[in-house]
């Protein structure tokens, strides 16, 4: 079974509304268990909309459209509706009632625009919109199905969880369903996983339906492994051995197998583990490490807190990094990273301390330090060391990177894992203690 999306409206093409729709469908409908092999978005053009009806109801079960049918002249989806299904209108009055109803507790009159809104093609179901004034349309053509709904993102969402999803359920009652798990992976490049680590993933794909997805991200690496499948049991027969290949050659790089997991959480879930906590401090990434670790629910029982050093002297008056070491060595540097972390760690009394020190740039680097050049230190009872990382020339992304590095970093550290991100050499100093 298979889907079209197609999603109406100017503003969706010229970027003034983002088209979260799309998005949301994509993955209700393939929770659902149908494929969604096409999403398309659309002007509000009469001919536009016609072809993607035409297409949507030769090529696909199911054709689903969203927008287009406000009580304004640009809202034109209903009118070509009429037209495609040579249709009359047809007064809904329970839709009607909903609208003289809301508009009321409004103190708004109710115009001939709203009461318009509650005619429908004679020819469709109607799908009653609790949550807005525009009712949504279902038609059906020679065994294939058009769902219509209004471009209102809480609107949309109702409307598919109360109508469209009962309704496919009932048509299609021996489908099978989508099931997937994820990997999340940190600290190694999509091309060396792939090329390296995992060679092999083609076996457990060629033949089988078994899909492998590979979708990077600013937080690493999410690895989807999805199927259709009529049981439990039957994907998981389809699914496990490809995770199990996984799991063996990726073990060190996984951080979570929840599709939602994060660093922070699993930092959070270590740190828990062992009844540690953790302090950071920051320079080049401006508080966007304590902002990763204070998006985790729960984490005021292993995060102490954090500092935003950014000039050198908080860096020698609060955090306690020597001015002997910045004047030899400079901010962007093995030693003063370490400092930093060691530092912070026993000024807040943690018991794991992180810092990062760089030049996030777009200016201010220099042949010795370029832009993206990027220290992070670690520092606990047993482990006092710094990673040189070399970035990118973008600001905000050396510090989102940086930051995730450094969590990554703390990961493996805490899970006893020698091996550092990106195949890097921790690096220890004279100064270190």
């Amino acid at each position: 079974m298979n889907v079209h999306i197609v999603t109406i409206g100017t503003e969706l093409l010229i970027g003034d509304i983002i088209n979260t729709n799309a998005a949301w469908l994509g993955s209700k409908l393939t929770e659902a268990g149908f494929k969604c092999d096409r999403v398309l978005t659309i002007n509000d053009d009469e001919a536009e909309i016609r072809r993607a009806i035409d297409v949507g109801l030769s090529e696909a079960s199911l054709t689903v459209v969203t927008g287009g049918l406000g009580p304004t002249r640009d809202d034109i989806t209903k009118k070509v509706l009429y037209d495609y299904f040579d249709a009359i209108p047809k007064l809904h009055q329970q839709t009607l009632d909903h609208i003289k109803t809301v508009l009321g507790r409004r103190n708004i009159t109710v115009t001939q625009s709203n009461v318009d809104q509650a005619y429908v093609p004679d020819s469709c179901e109607v799908l009653f919109n609790e949550r807005g004034t525009a009712p949504g349309m279902w038609f059906e053509k020679q065994g294939r199905y058009l769902a219509v709904m209004p471009g209102v993102p809480s609107e949309m969402k109702y409307l598919t969880e109360t109508e469209i999803l009962p309704r496919l359920e009932k048509l299609f009652p021996d489908h099978h369903r989508y099931y997937s798990r994820y990997f999340k992976l940190a600290g190694i490049g999509e091309s060396t996983l792939n090329d390296e680590v995992l060679p092999d993933m083609d076996r457990f794909t060629n033949g089988t339906n078994l899909n492998v997805a590979s979708l990077p991200g600013g937080g690493g690496i999410t690895l989807r492994l999805s199927v259709y499948a009529g049981n439990d049991q039957e994907a998981d027969e389809k699914i496990e051995p490809a995770a199990a290949y996984i799991r063996q050659k990726a073990k060190d790089h996984i951080f979570s197998t929840s599709e939602a997991g994060t660093l922070a959480e699993k930092v959070g879930e270590l740190l828990s583990t062992g009844n540690k906590k953790i302090a950071v401090a920051e320079s080049c990434t401006g508080g966007y490490l304590s902002n990763l670790i204070t998006e985790v629910p729960g984490c005021s029982s292993w995060y102490i807190g954090g500092i935003n050093c950014y000039a050198n002297h908080l860096k020698t008056e609060i955090v306690g990094v020597s001015e002997q070491t910045l004047e030899e060595f400079g901010a962007v540097s093995r030693e003063v990273a370490m400092e930093l972390a060691a530092g912070v760690a026993r000024k807040f009394h943690a018991d794991v301390g992180v810092s990062t020190t760089g030049v996030a740039g777009p200016s201010g680097g220099t042949p010795e330090k370029p832009v993206g050049t990027v220290w992070v230190g670690y520092y606990d009872s047993n482990h006092h060391f710094a990673l040189k990382l070399m970035l990118f020339k973008d600001r905000k992304v050396n510090k989102q990177r940086g930051a995730v590095i450094a969590l990554d970093i703390t990961r493996r550290v805490l899970q006893g894992i020698s091996a550092m991100p990106y195949g890097l050499e921790p690096e220890t100093s004279a100064l270190s203690g």
